[in-house]
Formats: structure tokens, sequence, C-alpha cells
């Protein structure tokens, strides 16, 4: 039988506190939410691993807790905040959000995936998240602004399209993907403009929408 307590307790204090996450409310969180909860059923045993989890369709992960635990560090979660959550998955993330913030809006295209997670917030008692089945790179504009954005996979660019659904003075926190290299960055919406900084590098499959355009080349 797997003491999954532990394995959590575990998580937490070999992943995500000697990986500069300082947030009590996240760190909170992550000891209160059962990650095992919202990975498919043959993952569960590795469900505390410090990897990424494959969570079934093509090149969709559950981030590993150490580079989910960082982003919402750096994202900076106030108890306040309407948060959009952008590939979901089976709702883990979103379940971590909801413990500090107000409200989630959780965004997965992939109906199997939303449907898994709108039933496991449920049975967690999960209630201040909305799951919207609906393309990743187009967000939820009928919810918005919104005051924080979090994207769960890497992106080699970031749509306008979610730009305007942040509000002036918002955050978003992004894996951008750059070659070879993963690198997450914070983001901070002032004049009508997102300006990016270097928080801290990571590594996960680019996400459905968010790959760059390639031109035409002859």
């Amino acid at each position: 039988m797997i003491d999954f307590a532990q394995r959590r307790t575990m998580m937490v204090d070999t992943q995500v506190r000697p990986n500069d996450v300082t947030s009590y409310p996240v760190i909170e969180a992550m000891l209160t939410v059962p990650r095992e909860q919202f990975v498919p059923e043959a993952r569960r045993d590795v469900a505390y691993a410090g990897q990424n989890i494959a969570l079934g369709a093509a090149d969709r992960v559950l981030l590993e807790p150490r580079t989910l635990g960082k982003m919402m560090d750096v994202l900076d979660l106030q108890a306040g905040d309407l948060v959009l959550d952008l590939g979901c998955g089976y709702g883990y993330s979103a379940a971590v959000i909801a413990c500090i913030a107000e409200a989630v809006v959780a965004v997965e295209e992939d109906a199997d995936m939303a449907a898994e997670a709108e039933a496991r917030l449920a049975a967690q008692d999960v209630f201040n998240v909305a799951v919207v089945k609906g393309p990743l790179a187009e967000g939820c504009p009928g919810q918005a602004p919104y005051d924080a954005i979090l994207v769960e996979g890497a992106i080699e660019e970031f749509p306008d399209v979610l730009a305007q659904q942040l509000r002036e003075g918002g955050r978003v926190v992004a894996l951008f993907r750059e070659g070879n290299l993963g690198v997450v960055r914070l983001g901070r919406k002032l004049d009508g403009r997102i300006n990016w900084r270097f928080s801290f590098n990571a590594d996960a499959p680019v996400l459905p929408g968010f790959a760059r355009r390639r031109g035409f080349v002859l």
C-alpha cells in the first residue's frame, strides 16, 4: 500500500522547497492537494516523481513538481485573483491554484481530459474552478480580464489573443521553447503590452496551438 501523504511531503521537502519556492501558500497547497488523484490510473505510482508525467494525449504532460511550484511562486498568486490556467490536463494545477486564488478558469482542449478534470475536481470538493473545453491558444475571453495566467506546457510564442485577456498590471508565466532549451519567463502587462523577464530553465513539450508560425520559404 503506497503512503501517498508521505510521498507528498517528501515531494515538497526534496523537490519544491530546495528549488527556491518560498511562497507559503504555494507550499501549503502542494502539501494539501493529492497529486495522485489527478494523473491517469496507471501513473499513480509515479505521481510524486521528479519528472513530467505523460497524460495520454500526444505531447501532453503534468509538469514536474519543481517546475510547477516555481512557476506558481514567481506568478505571486493572491487571494483575490482570477486565474486562467491553460492546459489543465486532469485538473491538478487548477486544484493547487484554487487553494490560493479566488477563482480559476481552467481551459482544456482534449475532451476526455476536460471531462476527467471536471470529475476529479468535484471529487476533491474543489468548487472554485470552471473547466472550459476549447483551444488552449484562444483562452477564455468571456471571463476576462484575468489577474494571472499560467501556461501548462511549452510555447514558442504567446498569442496576442491571450495578451488581450490579461488585465493591465496582470502577470503571466510561460515556458518558452528556444531550440533545445526551455526558458520560463514571467510577464507583466504594462501600458497594454507584456514585458517578459527570465525566471528559470525547465522542459516540457510544446502545447497544441503554441508553435511559432513558419513563413513560406522557397
